[in-house]
């Protein structure tokens, strides 16, 4: 079992208030559309599959999934997304992936390169920091909902590769072809998830120096409040020092 990271751990939590506010609709609708532009299918789609499961596990109405999932298919307009993946470094080095899904290229292009100049950080080339990160299914499961011993007993059998210890939550990661199948396990046990998707999780940790701290949170936060960006992921990580050092 591996440790934690404190700066997934404040994703996490920044993740479930977006949830509560409702902007996670946005996010999950643009990936229905994208995901279904390879079939409107779910049972034929694993990554459409993924996406109506994250969008019924934040309760959105089977009226909006079955519309982005149109808009996808071309059934109805409105379904010209683009997917761009920036990769680049925040200030004192760590790395960044951002995720987006825009309808306008150029300006998101332009505000999200805007965002790492401004806080010190650069933009890297196609390739420059994506082999420090591994595709994989990542379930975060609450620390009252599943003890120690079952958790591991169950996610070992279902083929996962590790399971993570956090704050208030388990992490299990997974081969991301083997998604649906933790998703089910856990859901066969009766235990419920607080959130399942594929993620890019980095190989190894880095830690930001605390005179970076504000700069890094300033970036990260920026970028995950942008309308066009889906995901945000780094593997840089905050000390307490650090994460006192950002909140002056």
């Amino acid at each position: 079992m591996s440790g934690h990271s404190k700066w997934a751990t404040i994703k996490h939590k920044k993740a479930a208030l977006d949830a509560k506010r409702g902007k996670v609709f946005t996010r999950i609708i643009k990936e229905i559309m994208i995901a279904a532009r390879s079939g409107g299918d779910p049972e034929g789609n694993p990554r459409l599959r993924t996406a109506v499961a994250a969008a019924k596990a934040v309760s959105m109405p089977n009226d909006n999934i079955q519309r982005a999932i149109k808009r996808g298919t071309g059934e109805i307009e409105g379904g010209q997304i683009d997917e761009i993946t920036f990769e680049g470094y925040a200030p004192g080095g760590a790395a960044i992936m951002v995720e987006c899904a825009t309808d306008n290229r150029n300006r998101t292009v332009s505000e999200i390169r805007h965002m790492f100049s401004k806080q010190g950080g650069n933009l890297g080339e196609v390739g420059s920091v994506a082999w420090m990160f591994e595709r994989k299914s990542q379930i975060l499961i609450e620390k009252d909902n599943a003890t120690e011993e079952q958790l591991m007993n169950l996610a070992l059998e279902a083929g996962a590769d590790d399971v993570k210890e956090e704050e208030d939550n388990w992490e299990v990661l997974s081969a991301p072809e083997l998604h649906s199948v933790m998703v089910d396990a856990f859901a066969k046990a009766g235990i419920p998830t607080a959130s399942a998707e594929i993620a890019m999780i980095p190989k190894n940790l880095v830690e930001v120096d605390p005179k970076n701290a504000g700069a890094f949170v300033r970036l990260t936060d920026a970028l995950e409040e942008h309308d066009d960006v889906q995901n945000v992921y780094t593997n840089g990580d905050l000390s307490d020092e650090a994460v006192a050092a950002s909140e002056k």
